[in-house]
């Protein structure tokens, strides 16, 4: 068995080692989103924003943010969660979010809160665009979600779908991820919310399984890589962990890069000043949208000429890597809406 481990991981070594100059051909790394994605809104950055805090509220207006979560979950102190509601349902009448996502993060489903939650959100003057729904653990959660919209709901069956994402918090949850997307897909074909996306829960995460969090988060690296996988094998958006050091910008800076080259398509944020950032990292950089205009011209040439494969920049650039271009210039593209 071990000279068998041995030999594969030899092969795979030998193997990238002959795609060197593929990878140094490109600009620096961010996500690739897969072909369905692009028509999501863009979740690059999710600021939460505690539910009964009018003040920090209301300054979301001057952010750039492209999500903003009011939260009545872990933002909230348990004996303001009444306030919360009523703070974001007042908040629904008279403030204009403009281009920023409006969302609300109900409180989990095992914490006899969320029904509650939901009654004072769909019973909004202005429904939220999106209900982030946390520590989801099986299927089951989300036929619960499904049938109380349907129930709750005072804005008729002609409505438009409320946009579902919801967070994965342990590793039950993580390992039952398949079946939970399923449904979720399931009921989005005819129910009132559309799935869209997923958020890793990792401190969450971390207390399940015993782990230490880390800076480098070396410890969920595994997590991270099934998380994202799964989720975009189901076209939907893969939010990455919160970096809760906010004064440590290379660190986040850091971190999201490493977030964006595996996939992930954003990341929680704890504070505006780390939105800039984050939005950056998450969005295809000049360099990358020049070099991917400039491979489909190519490509499209060398098509009308009959010819396949070519090298582009020392490297060689096949369809695939055409795929990545046009997946580079829909985001960037969908940004500048």
């Amino acid at each position: 068995m071990y000279r068998f481990y041995r030999g594969f991981f030899n092969q795979r070594i030998s193997f990238c080692k002959g795609r060197t100059s593929l990878i140094s051909a490109f600009p620096r790394a961010t996500n690739f989103s897969t072909s369905n994605i692009d028509a999501i809104r863009p979740r690059r950055a999710i600021l939460y924003v505690p539910g009964n805090d009018r003040r920090k509220i209301e300054k979301l207006s001057n952010l750039k943010v492209d999500c903003a979560v009011l939260d009545c979950e872990d933002g909230v102190a348990i004996n303001k969660k009444s306030e919360a509601r009523n703070v974001i349902r007042e908040i629904t009448e008279s403030f204009d979010f403009k281009n920023i996502e409006f969302a609300v993060r109900i409180n989990s489903l095992d914490s006899g809160l969320a029904e509650e939650d939901l009654l004072s959100i769909l019973n909004c003057r202005n429904l939220p665009d999106t209900l982030m729904v946390p520590k989801v653990e099986s299927a089951d959660d989300i036929i619960w979600i499904h049938d109380k919209l349907k129930l709750l709901s005072k804005h008729g069956s002609e409505a438009k779908k409320i946009n579902l994402v919801f967070f994965i918090e342990s590793a039950k949850s993580l390992l039952d991820l398949r079946q939970i997307c399923e449904k979720a897909v399931d009921l989005s074909k005819k129910g009132p919310f559309q799935f869209e996306g997923l958020v890793f829960g990792s401190d969450d995460f971390c207390a399940d399984i015993g782990a230490t969090r880390t800076t480098e988060a070396t410890e969920l690296l595994t997590a991270r890589q099934l998380f994202v996988i799964v989720a975009k094998s189901f076209k939907v958006q893969a939010i990455d962990m919160v970096h809760i050091n906010y004064k440590d910008e290379a660190g986040l800076l850091k971190i999201c890069e490493e977030g964006a080259r595996m996939g992930f398509t954003g990341k929680q944020i704890i504070h505006p000043s780390q939105v800039p950032i984050v939005q950056r990292a998450f969005s295809p950089s000049h360099e990358k949208v020049e070099w991917a205009k400039e491979l489909i011209r190519l490509f499209k040439k060398h098509q009308k000429e009959g010819k396949g494969a070519f090298t582009f920049r020392g490297a060689m650039i096949d369809k695939p890597l055409l795929l990545q271009a046009e997946n580079i210039i829909k985001m960037s593209e969908q940004l500048n809406d």
